[in-house]
């Protein structure tokens, strides 16, 4: 085992060199100066260096004493850091979050009690909405922002992205064996969601008709008019989950229906979809709780 000077020389030298004041040192530490200059001299014949230079005034480091002082001021805030998490049991705080309301109630809620497993003392204050909140109200931390390219004016991270495909329940479709064909998908009712008017490329009906059509090398004069038009995201995926008809779906909202046959793909024509972005401002003061999210939420995405 190595030999080590005993830890409350390793403090009061720690203590004198960042406040380079014995006095200071000793107030901190609840001892006395004398007490301070004592440790400091067993120390400094423990190393066989001179760590201090005493006189003149005022108190200043040597040589010896600046390449020792990072060390020994580095080990002391790992030791404090790791005592902290096990006091608290992990990180600790609360943490504000928004994302859209198809994103929390269909990805982050059912992984919230692994959240809670791994940090049972981080709480977190979650605003579903599909209103962009401003970063800088401090409202929120952070924000899980669903977009084509990175959001601008803040820092983010890409969580990772989806495609969108024609899904529907066995409950309408039965043990599909094969693609359904247009004409076969027309006949059945369809279900959309409301995008911007502005996002010429969203996954609608029409816009997926047109790629099918450039698939299958056909021209189709079939009219898709669909039954059923949602404002809500969420909404139309329950409806298709409730076998009321086929919807076009992110692949990561419906996951777990993909998974387990709840819901099957109709066809394979895909529509690019968009990516899931972790952003917040680049100076946060939380940055460290805003890590721990952004890593669980790396390992909970390939769970």
């Amino acid at each position: 085992m190595r030999k080590l000077p005993p830890l409350t020389e390793l403090r009061a030298f720690e203590a004198a060199a960042r406040h380079l004041s014995f006095k200071l040192a000793a107030a901190e530490l609840g001892v006395t100066p004398t007490a301070i200059s004592h440790q400091l001299k067993l120390l400094e014949r423990h190393c066989g260096q001179t760590l201090f230079r005493r006189r003149p005034r005022p108190l200043a480091l040597t040589q010896a004493g600046q390449q020792l002082f990072p060390v020994v001021r580095e080990g002391f805030e790992t030791f404090a850091e790791a005592l902290n998490k096990m006091r608290s049991g992990g990180a600790s705080g609360r943490l504000g979050l928004t994302a859209t309301n198809a994103f929390t109630a269909r990805w982050l809620v059912p992984r919230l009690p692994h959240w809670r497993e791994i940090y049972p003392r981080l709480k977190l204050d979650i605003i579903g909405t599909d209103a962009v909140i401003d970063l800088d109200s401090g409202d929120v931390d952070l924000a899980i922002r669903y977009a084509r390219k990175p959001p601008k004016a803040v820092a983010s991270v890409e969580l990772f992205r989806d495609e969108f495909y024609a899904v529907a329940s066995p409950k309408i479709v039965g043990d599909l064996k094969r693609p359904l064909q247009l004409a076969e998908l027309g006949q059945l009712p369809l279900i959309e969601a409301e995008w911007p008017a502005a996002d010429p490329d969203a996954p609608r009906w029409q816009r997926w008709q047109r790629v099918a059509g450039r698939r299958h090398r056909t021209a189709s004069d079939m009219t898709l008019v669909p039954s059923m038009s949602f404002r809500e995201e969420l909404h139309a995926i329950e409806a298709a989950i409730a076998g009321q008809g086929v919807a076009i779906c992110s692949t990561i909202l419906v996951q777990s229906e993909l998974a387990s046959g709840a819901l099957v793909p109709v066809s394979h024509v895909k529509l690019p979809g968009y990516g899931f972005y972790i952003a917040h401002r680049a100076d946060h003061p939380k940055m460290d709780l805003i890590k721990a999210f952004i890593n669980w939420a790396r390992q909970a995405g390939e769970r």
